[in-house]
């Protein structure tokens, strides 16, 4: 299905948001999505399912000064 990462359109076979974390090799901690302008708790990421034309953004903490 065609879906939308970070204002980039991509292709995925991820059903679900844990699956796409692994296919985009994300980092354990340090990350945020939100699917459709809602955020998703990492808790329930396996629990919510992709759906064609899906928008995520994904965020990633950095350190820095």
């Amino acid at each position: 299905m065609k879906i939308t990462v970070n204002n980039q359109e991509r292709d995925t076979q991820s059903v679900n948001l844990l699956q796409l974390a692994a296919e985009l090799s994300l980092p354990a901690q340090g990350v945020a999505m939100a699917m459709n302008n809602r955020m998703i708790p990492r808790t329930s990421w396996a629990d919510t399912p992709l759906a064609e034309g899906a928008s995520i953004v994904i965020i990633q903490a950095a350190c820095g000064g």
